[in-house]
């Protein structure tokens, strides 16, 4: 009978190499087969821990995934312990990881974690903005029309938010973060988490867009604190957004805007009105 398989997502370190626990040394010594975003990168933290990888080393990365990961599957059927490990942070998490997870998932097969350091809990403690609720956001969209649409649609978030960007599209993000949100939104800029020339920017999102358009590099997480609605005070930007969230959902946009106007207590048609006006999916 052969062995039960088992998939192990192993967090790593994301600026030093002492973060690593005594369990990820065991399982990259121990695996049978480790699959790493960057077979490079993972040499090299491997030799700066003092492991030898005893299994073999495959390439895991966005472009080969699709393939790679049915050829993983077919490991851990056989009884393989298979690791995963991305450059930083956990696989899955804006990283290679989860189409292997599923399919292993789907197979009935073992997934464990090896939890390690990860820049979305590590921006938000560091940030200053309220952690209690929060919500990770990953990358927005590139383009500008689909990234003002994406952020069109979280203006009313109440939690506070986690974005991954990379340096050289901070500035536009952040200006489209400012239009969507509002220029003085609080929110921090993490760059280069627990690496030598961290830094962490803390202001209002117009004053960081300013800041951002001279140019930043490395690794960057955005914090963006939520909505935050007066006392008292009808929030129509919230209203908006729950009628574009039900529509885009297939609920039709008058029986929509009748169930949430209804709920807020203010006439439907000054509902409609607005979002007639304002909805992006008009």
């Amino acid at each position: 009978m052969i062995a039960e398989g088992r998939l192990v997502l192993a967090g790593a370190p994301i600026g030093q190499a002492g973060d690593v626990s005594p369990r990820l040394r065991e399982v990259l010594g121990s695996a049978d087969i480790v699959a790493a975003e960057d077979t490079r990168r993972l040499r090299r933290l491997a030799q700066d821990l003092g492991v030898e990888i005893a299994g073999r080393v495959v390439s895991y990365y966005d472009q080969n995934e699709a393939g790679r990961a049915q050829e993983l599957l077919e490991s851990l059927k056989e009884g393989r312990t298979v690791v995963v490990i991305t450059d930083a942070g956990m696989p899955g998490v804006s990283d290679p990881g989860y189409r292997l997870t599923s399919l292993a998932v789907e197979a009935g097969i073992t997934v464990t974690a090896l939890p390690g350091p990860s820049a979305v809990t590590t921006a938000l403690a560091v940030s200053g903005l309220p952690s209690d609720r929060f919500c990770f956001e990953g990358f927005p969209p590139r383009k500008p029309g689909d990234r003002a649409r994406r952020l069109s649609g979280l203006a009313a978030e109440e939690r506070t938010m986690v974005f991954f960007e990379a340096p050289h599209r901070l500035a536009a993000s952040l200006e489209a973060m400012a239009e969507a949100f509002g220029a003085g939104r609080p929110a921090a800029v993490c760059r280069e988490l627990t690496k030598t020339y961290e830094e962490v920017r803390r202001g209002g999102l117009g004053e960081l867009a300013e800041w951002a358009a001279g140019g930043v590099k490395g690794e960057i997480t955005v914090v963006v604190a939520g909505h935050v609605a007066e006392a008292g005070e009808v929030d129509f930007d919230a209203l908006v957004a729950e009628v574009d969230r039900r529509v885009a959902e297939g609920e039709q946009r008058k029986l929509a805007v009748a169930d949430v106007a209804k709920e807020a207590g203010i006439p439907k048609r000054e509902l409609y009105d607005l979002v007639h006006r304002r909805s992006p999916t008009t």
